[in-house]
């Protein structure tokens, strides 16, 4: 059976993805002078939290994942990041290859709450691969990646931050249920809003002049 095994040598956000994109470079090394003439990968990338520090801004940022830090012990916990396939063209030895990986912005996503919370540093990552392997000489046969291969590594949290400028600068995103896009949408209109952000904007102001009344008649004698 052919030995493989898998390392990240560089990871990169593609500036020319329609959507916010990682592109991975992934190193694949085969048993010696074994001929490889295709290669139908898949991998799963997982987070793991517990492999890094983190300071007080940080931690708190991570409280609705994780809770306070006093419970970190048992709550800091591996995420899913992405499960991605990937078909390998022929390689002797060794080959590298790139592998995309599409992001999101969605906050609600615990991936993307746990990148969004960290300023500096490294994301420490677990590769996790699988796949069948189709190999030979003369003609070829059929054997499985062994479900076993992994590659850990550190992507720079600087990489994750580029690739959400490159697609929302200076913006956040929130996704909310269609009946209540379809509210603010209609209240947009009636006030005849020219953006989002002004409508949010107004909604705001709306209540922090409702509130005002209020403070006063508690904090009259």
């Amino acid at each position: 059976m052919t030995e493989f095994s898998f390392s990240c040598v560089g990871v990169r956000a593609d500036q020319y993805a329609a959507g916010p994109t990682l592109v991975f470079r992934l190193r694949i090394d085969a048993s010696e002078q074994t001929r490889v003439h295709a290669l139908a990968l898949r991998c799963q990338m997982r987070i793991e939290p517990a492999r890094r520090g983190y300071d007080a801004e940080e931690a708190d940022g991570l409280q609705d994942l994780f809770g306070r830090r006093a419970r970190w012990g048992s709550t800091l916990q591996p995420l899913q990041f992405a499960q991605i396939s990937l078909m390998v063209p022929s390689f002797t030895r060794q080959t590298e290859v790139d592998l995309a990986v599409p992001c999101t912005y969605d906050m609600d996503v615990a991936s993307t709450r746990y990148f969004n919370a960290l300023s500096s540093g490294d994301v420490p990552l677990l590769m996790l691969f699988s796949g069948t392997a189709f190999t030979g000489d003369g003609g070829f046969h059929v054997e499985p990646v062994p479900w076993d291969r992994e590659a850990p590594y550190l992507m720079p949290v600087k990489v994750w931050q580029e690739m959400i400028d490159q697609h929302f600068p200076g913006a956040g995103w929130v996704r909310l249920p269609r009946d209540t896009m379809e509210d603010l949408l209609e209240f947009r209109s009636r006030r005849a809003l020219s953006s989002w952000e002004a409508t949010v904007r107004t909604l705001l102001e709306s209540a922090a002049a409702d509130a005002l009344p209020r403070t006063s008649e508690r904090s009259a004698p």
